[in-house]
């Protein structure tokens, strides 16, 4: 049986934590395993549990959930963080995304959306909608080569590198395996592997890293040039 989903909940305001887990845990492929209620108490959590996912509020007391989430992405790499707000400004979503968030939810979302973004987000899909993606992609780009960008490349195999960039390009899953000629469950296993090798747990993450360490050219890509 394939392991079920495991989601760590992050927001002071205790009937939608209550709503949230009895909705998560009444997915035959998801579960709760911790709560908390406030950025400090999200980052023990996160740091003891390594949730797969983590869903975050981010006005919360002791630690907001951006900074809750940078320390979580420190103590646990692996675990993908969605944030819950209720901002949808570019600006502000971009700030969350650089500081190592997956995706963003707007508190306005109905249940199901949330399920479907955890589902999607531990798929090694893009929660975000494609222009924000480009304009992430932009700002990374125009920032410092940093870190052992060659060591990590190498770490990579081709067809891993050719999956990211496609990824990059914004292709789903299914347009991945369409272009390369493979199946779904192929493009998820060289996704998973490369979240991996790269120590990050979505591809918006993948992405943004690989440039920054200045070895995915993304120039002459759709993404890169702002379309929508």
């Amino acid at each position: 049986m394939k392991p079920k989903i495991r989601v760590l909940i992050a927001d002071d305001h205790a009937l939608l934590c209550e709503s949230m887990r009895s909705l998560i845990d009444s997915q035959d492929d998801m579960e709760v395993v911790g709560e908390a209620c406030n950025g400090e108490e999200a980052v023990r959590l996160g740091s003891e549990l390594k949730p797969d996912i983590a869903v975050m509020d981010i006005v919360m007391p002791v630690m907001n959930g951006i900074e809750a989430s940078k320390e979580i992405k420190k103590a646990s790499p692996g675990t993908a963080i969605l944030i819950l707000t209720a901002y949808d400004d570019v600006q502000y979503v971009m700030g969350l995304l650089e500081a190592g968030a997956a995706g963003y939810l707007l508190k306005s979302s109905r249940g199901r959306d949330v399920v479907t973004a955890i589902r999607t987000v531990r798929a090694g899909e893009s929660v975000l909608h494609p222009s924000i993606i480009a304009k992430l992609l932009e700002r990374a780009m125009g920032m410092p080569v940093e870190g052992d960008g060659l060591k990590r490349k190498e770490s990579l195999t081709e067809r891993e590198i050719e999956v990211l960039k496609l990824a990059a390009d914004g292709m789903s899953n299914k347009e991945i395996a369409q272009n390369l000629s493979v199946t779904v469950r192929t493009v998820k296993a060289h996704l998973s592997n490369m979240f991996c090798k790269m120590d990050v747990a979505s591809r918006t993450e993948a992405i943004l890293k690989a440039i920054r360490e200045g070895w995915l050219d993304l120039d002459k890509s759709p993404m890169s040039n702002g379309s929508d």
